[in-house]
């Protein structure tokens, strides 16, 4: 008999890789997005707007876990 036991393990969870291009985590844990809108047609829209819709923001805190989850994080 082996001296090595071997134990079944659950398989590890994997990372959502279409959440994995969308959001990213903090080093403090908060969840960031990308604004909408900011993917074509952006010709007509004025300088000012797509400046403002650069800046990413923190995820709603309603989804927070869910994203989280599919992160595995």
């Amino acid at each position: 008999m082996n001296d090595t036991e071997t134990t079944a393990v659950m398989p590890k969870m994997k990372t959502h890789s279409g959440a994995a291009k969308r959001f990213r985590v903090t080093g403090t844990g908060k969840v960031m997005r990308r604004r909408a809108n900011k993917n074509h047609l952006l010709e007509h829209k004025s300088s000012r707007r797509t400046r403002r819709l650069n800046k990413d923001l923190t995820l709603a805190p309603v989804d927070v876990r869910k994203t989280k989850k599919l992160l595995g994080k």
